[in-house]
């Protein structure tokens, strides 16, 4: 695609600040403040541009609606990208033989592998330095570069007619009685809003959805905590088969013990807690090779009881994530073979958060469905991706549970489908699940697919004139196969 044809098509010029046009604003809606922009009316818009909200962006204009993602960052793939979290996990089933996620996470992989930034998910296997060493639930995983996934999702997005706005946050949901039509927004320029037929919260926590009065837990309501945060890194100028030699050395002592896992470098962490240099609540270190033979993406650090909707414990998070980074590369450097020119090649840019709001939906998602390998009939995503608890039993635990029966199993579409409010939809890690089930559809291939099906209902909602919960399961799940998904 050509620069100006890019620029055209993005939306990234936009003359006089007006974004959509002269629209007419939302019939019901109250008249605007002074001083607040209206941009209009559009068919649907997503809020969050991360794994879950940029595919469903995409799904929703190729379906024919008018699109706009709102982002409250400089670039689409929140996790993935300004997150850094890395690799993506599997995306197979439990025999590792049928890749059961694909439609826009395939297409997303593919174009990454095209130009260079990916490795197909097909080519990784477990227990491999592409996968940290792990076994369980850690067959084929897809290293990524996160540049090259910014621009691949940018593309997309331009050709897909989808507008994006960056450096835009959500401020409230506007609603007439319990519908949600449109949304007030922190731009550049000041106070703004845009009407909406239908709105996809997938701001990962649930803040469109609680906004508009949506029913929300908030972490594990039975023991009152939330899992830990993490703030990723990759480090680059690593001498890799000099740290591979060390690691498969000592592969025998891959043990767990009392939920805490002695894997990557666990004896290395030994030393150095003897040393009294480390104090991270691990016992070893999840290390992920990259595209490139000397990076790692590392995935380490854990910051306990971080609130991600409360901004004083946030920030307190993100500054304690950056302590435990620069612990990290001294311990890197002190004591683990091949990393003593190690340098951090970047450091995320927001903190990696696993749980905070879980919106309560049509039906709420739970460890047994997935355990248990239950295909609801309104399926909209097959997935095998483990129950994964991180700090439940002590800042040091992990329960890691696999699928039990089956191949895998379903998620169903009414768990994107908030309870008492209309025109809302939820895709991402907030959506409608206890907290022991969002530990496995949280990681970001679900997300994807999940974002996939919300657009696809979003677009048949906003362009047939009805509330999302109406849309036909059936039609979603047609739409989701001629798009290259896999639903059994």
């Amino acid at each position: 695609m050509k620069r100006r044809d890019f620029l055209k098509s993005s939306g990234v010029a936009v003359a006089g600040g007006m974004l959509l046009g002269a629209a007419p604003v939302v019939s019901g809606c109250t008249t605007p403040e002074n001083n607040v922009k209206n941009l209009g009316i559009i068919d649907v818009v997503v809020v969050g541009g991360g794994p879950a909200g940029v595919c469903a962006a995409i799904a929703a204009a190729r379906n024919g609606a008018k699109v706009l993602i709102v982002e409250q960052g400089n670039c689409l793939g929140g996790m993935a990208t300004r997150g850094l979290v890395a690799p993506f996990m599997t995306c197979y089933d439990t025999t590792g033989e049928v890749m059961v996620i694909r439609g826009l996470f395939g297409e997303i992989v593919d174009r990454m592998v095209e130009l260079g930034g990916a490795i197909h998910p097909s080519e990784v296997r477990s227990g491999t330095p592409y996968t940290a060493w792990i076994t369980a639930g850690h067959d084929h995983v897809t290293p990524f570069d996160a540049e090259v996934l910014k621009y691949v999702l940018d593309v997309m997005c331009a050709e897909a007619g989808v507008k994006v706005l960056f450096h835009t946050s959500l401020v409230d949901a506007e609603l007439r009685g319990n519908t949600v039509t449109g949304l007030r927004l922190l731009c550049r320029e000041g106070l703004c809003r845009i009407g909406a037929r239908v709105v996809i919260d997938a701001t990962g926590d649930g803040d469109l959805s609680a906004s508009a009065g949506a029913p929300c837990t908030f972490g594990n309501p039975d023991i009152g905590v939330v899992q830990p945060a993490t703030l990723f890194f990759h480090i680059n100028n690593v001498d890799s088969p000099k740290l591979i030699a060390d690691v498969q050395a000592h592969l025998h002592e891959f043990r767990k013990v009392n939920g805490v896992s002695y894997r990557a470098l666990h004896w290395r962490v030994a030393e150095a807690e003897a040393a009294g240099e480390w104090d991270i609540a691990r016992k070893s270190v999840n290390i992920y090779r990259g595209v490139r033979e000397d990076e790692w993406a590392v995935n380490c650090t854990r910051i306990m009881n971080v609130d991600a909707t409360n901004t004083e414990s946030l920030s307190a998070g993100e500054a304690e994530g950056r302590r435990q980074v620069r612990e990290l590369m001294n311990f890197f450097h002190k004591y683990v073979p091949g990393c003593e020119n190690a340098t951090v090649k970047c450091s995320a840019s927001t903190l990696g958060i696993r749980e905070s709001r879980h919106v309560l939906g049509e039906y709420v998602l739970t460890a047994d469905d997935l355990l248990h390998g239950e295909v609801p009939d309104d399926s909209i995503l097959l997935a095998s991706n483990s129950v994964d608890v991180h700090g439940r039993n002590g800042a040091n635990t992990t329960e890691y549970k696999t699928v039990e029966n089956g191949q895998w199993y379903g998620l169903p579409l009414r768990c994107l489908v908030p309870r008492d409010i209309e025109g809302l939809l939820v895709a991402g890690r907030a959506i409608s699940a206890t907290s022991d089930a969002a530990g496995a559809v949280r990681v970001m291939p679900p997300c994807m697919a999940m974002g996939h099906a919300a657009g696809i209902t979003a677009a048949i909602a906003a362009l047939g004139l009805t509330l999302p919960r109406n849309v036909d399961a059936a039609e979603v799940r047609s739409r989701l196969r001629n798009e290259g998904a896999f639903l059994g």
